[in-house]
């Protein structure tokens, strides 16, 4: 190693890497080599997807982050050296990609005899009732293999004296009574014969039928000769007798299946619709991110990958917001990886605790608009549906519209449209010298939001050729003249194209309203915190679209999801299943449970690394009023009274989600969940309104020295305006103000500031205000 390396010390470069559908982002900070206590920052933006010049972008990214730092060339496809890194942090969408493309794993369901079509009878909901011809999505497991097996509940689901008839245990799971209610057969301990054992909820389970291993064995036998190699296992129950899962999941690793889920191991939660859907999409997606990161961990030294204290740690983000290590880390849990790492960013660099001003978060990436809300807390769902397959695991609750940077724009039947196809990395959009089709990344170029000079020139064979903008002008003449040719009506060619981006700020401003006004909240009472490399062309009209009156824009919000990774927390969660009416008797029942998973995850973080001051506990009862299905996972705050109160809490979020309550209703509790999170750094320093409310503005004059370059911009209602003021954001100061129409541009994105609109520079954000 070199003077420069040897400066750097070991286990002190920080990296994190965005995986997205067309670029991948990487943001790093390292100590500077000259005054080791100061820590510098370097960002590296690369396509996703470039098989000419390298295998995989994240890796490629840390090898430029590499080469920077210790200033030492680093050949393509050699071995990194990972002794100076100290954690690499990935987010990655191999998995939503996988599923979206339909290009999972092969695997077979192993599921209860006679629910063999359960998964694909489903839960009889119809999306498109009114459609003629509904093409339904074939399932994702390729076969299916019936268990002989059978466990039922004792007793039944509306017995008005549930509790006073329910078979009575002893501390040690033993039966001290038995069953006394409707259908006892008056002589065992429950309605016929069959062994009976507490579960895991609570609940007295009967055993009909165990499994006959042997038969098992010879058709798990059979698959494996078939070529299977993952397996999705559903029992009914199985949420509160996993044993049989268990069992039937410890025989099928003997034989040399290297992926079984089991799914009362993923998410112990009643309803085997769902849980079932969610371990196959569990069997169909992991193995195939394991072959990624297998191909992932194969670029660098042994070091990173076995998980001692002495080495560099390698973290993932989960679609819940949290981050886990490669062992906790499932297909299931990165369906919304690339997406919640922006969250992240977003909501911990853009709330301030003292105002409380609800955020609403717009990642605008290449292939879709991710938009998300935060009020304090992240907003969290427990069952969400992901290119037609519903899928049970807690997630961030983010609402995806296929419109981005690279949504292809066309016009059919008269009307103009932009999405839901994509233009991808590749070929990418007709300006990115590969023969693409006309995109929104187009259309902005052509209307001047885009400047060529001052894109990043990764693009043509060579991968330093600028934006083609010939080609954009090119396609979308033809397109004019197609528009132009089915109407009397003539447009001209700025009409047209800004007609698109019209299309397309209204496609992205759906998704916000059905967070916000769909549930009772005011959208224009919000705050727009804009990101993703296309966010900033788009956030001022979205604005004014929703009446939202200020918008935040992080100056590395177009690498916004890869810097939500640096300050990402660990997060460590338990959940069980419970079966219990919330009642004064039950309460202390519940809250020792608390207790004794709040030990358990504690201990797991200590083990982590984390001292108790670094870990926040947060706990959960997942409730629901008897006779509904829609349970809600309910954490009371200091406003629902002393000593956790569920029941005010349950009653509070029931009225804000539905509107109403049942008062006359028993309220049950289905599961209880405790989560652990790891806090990863002590404070962002004041918010970016503290930072405002103190600064000393200064408007910029129009031909002030701190004006990079003129430019030819087309905006809604004025038209082009052809000498439009464009700055570099480096070189304007804190408090310096720009006022649109003008264009505020860095290395890695351009921000369009429109007329009436009015941006102030901090020292983290541009803050921009609407009039």
């Amino acid at each position: 190693m070199g003077s420069r390396a040897s400066a750097i010390p070991d286990r002190s470069i920080r990296i994190c890497a965005d995986r997205g559908g067309t670029f991948c982002d990487v943001h790093a900070s390292y100590p500077d080599p000259e005054n080791l206590n100061e820590r510098k920052e370097l960002v590296v933006k690369l396509l996703s997807q470039d098989p000419g010049n390298y295998e995989d972008a994240p890796t490629e990214g840390i090898r430029r982050v590499l080469e920077v730092v210790t200033g030492e060339q680093i050949p393509r496809k050699s071995i990194l050296e990972t002794e100076k890194i100290d954690y690499i942090r990935l987010s990655t969408t191999v998995a939503t990609n996988a599923l979206l493309e339909r290009k999972g794993h092969k695997h077979a369901l192993l599921i209860t005899r006679g629910f063999k079509d359960l998964l694909l009878i489903g839960n009889q909901s119809r999306p498109k009732i009114f459609d003629l011809n509904i093409r339904r999505l074939p399932p994702l497991y390729s076969k299916v293999l019936e268990v002989d097996e059978r466990v039922t509940l004792v007793g039944y689901t509306s017995d008005p004296k549930a509790e006073e008839h329910a078979v009575q245990f002893d501390e040690e799971g033993k039966v001290v009574r038995g069953y006394r209610g409707k259908g006892w057969d008056g002589q065992g301990d429950a309605e016929g014969p069959g062994e009976i054992v507490k579960g895991l909820s609570g609940e007295a389970v009967r055993i009909m039928k165990k499994p006959n291993l042997k038969a098992v064995e010879t058709d798990l036998r059979a698959l494996y000769s078939e070529g299977y190699r993952s397996l999705a296992i559903v029992l009914v129950h199985s949420y509160t007798f996993p044993e049989h899962e268990q069992i039937i999941g410890a025989l099928a690793r003997s034989i040399g299946f290297t992926h079984v889920s089991e799914s009362a191991q993923l998410l112990p939660m009643i309803k085997m619709v769902p849980r079932g859907v969610s371990s196959t999409a569990d069997a169909y997606l992991t193995p195939i991110l394991r072959e990624y990161l297998d191909g992932f961990f194969r670029g660098f030294d042994a070091k990173l990958k076995d998980g001692t204290l002495r080495s560099p740690r390698v973290e993932f983000m989960g679609s819940d917001g949290g981050l886990v290590d490669l062992n906790n880390f499932s297909g299931l849990k990165s369906i919304l990886s690339g997406p919640a790492g922006g969250v992240v960013g977003y909501a911990l660099t853009s709330w301030d605790e003292k105002l409380k001003h609800p955020i609403i978060g717009l990642d605008v990436g290449g292939t879709s608009t991710d938009v998300s809300r935060f009020d304090g807390r992240y907003e969290v769902v427990y069952e969400t549906t992901t290119a037609g397959v519903t899928i049970q695991s807690p997630q961030l609750d983010i609402n995806t519209v296929a419109a981005g940077g690279g949504s292809c724009l066309t016009f059919r039947n008269g009307l103009f449209l932009a999405g839901p196809h994509s233009a991808g990395a590749q070929p990418g959009p007709a300006c990115y010298r590969k023969g693409g089709p006309l995109a929104v990344t187009d259309a902005n170029l052509l209307l001047g939001r885009l400047i060529p000079e001052y894109f990043p020139k990764i693009f043509g064979k060579s991968e330093k050729e600028p934006l083609d903008i010939e080609a954009s002008r090119v396609a979308f003449e033809d397109l004019v003249k197609d528009i132009n040719a089915s109407q009397d009506k003539q447009l001209g060619l700025d009409e047209i194209v800004y007609g698109f981006i019209k299309v397309a700020n209204e496609t992205m401003c759906r998704p916000i309203r059905a967070l916000t006004e769909a549930r009772g909240h005011a959208t224009s009472k919000h705050t727009l915190a804009s990101f993703g490399g296309a966010g900033g062309q788009h956030a001022c009209e979205i604005a004014r679209l929703l009446g939202i009156k200020t918008i935040l824009i992080h100056r590395y919000s177009s690498i916004l999801s890869a810097y939500g990774l640096a300050l990402a927390d660990r997060a460590y969660e338990l959940q069980e299943p419970s079966s219990t009416f919330y009642t004064p008797q039950n309460k202390q029942t519940l809250i020792s449970r608390l207790d004794k998973m709040t030990t358990q995850v504690r201990t797991e973080l200590q083990k982590q690394g984390f001292e108790d001051h670094r870990i926040h506990i947060e706990r959960m009862l997942n409730m629901r009023f008897e006779g509904t299905d829609t349970a809600l996972m309910v954490l009371p705050t200091a406003a629902d009274g002393e000593e956790e109160d569920f029941e005010a809490a349950f009653k509070r979020v029931y009225k804000v989600e539905f509107g109403f309550l049942l008062d006359t209703k028993s309220i049950i509790v289905d599961d209880v969940k405790v989560r652990g999170i790891g806090k990863t750094f002590d404070t962002l320093g004041q918010s970016v309104y503290a930072e405002v409310a103190q600064l000393t503005q200064t408007p910029l004059p129009k031909d002030c020295n701190k004006l990079s370059t003129r430019h030819s911009v087309y905006f809604d209602k004025i038209g082009r305006v052809d000498d439009t003021p464009v700055y570099h954001l480096d070189k304007l100061e804190i408090g310096d103000v720009v006022e649109g129409p003008a264009m505020i541009i860095d290395d890695t994105q351009t921000i369009v500031v429109v007329p009436g609109a009015k941006a102030v520079v901090t020292t983290k954000h541009l803050y921009i205000t609407l009039e």
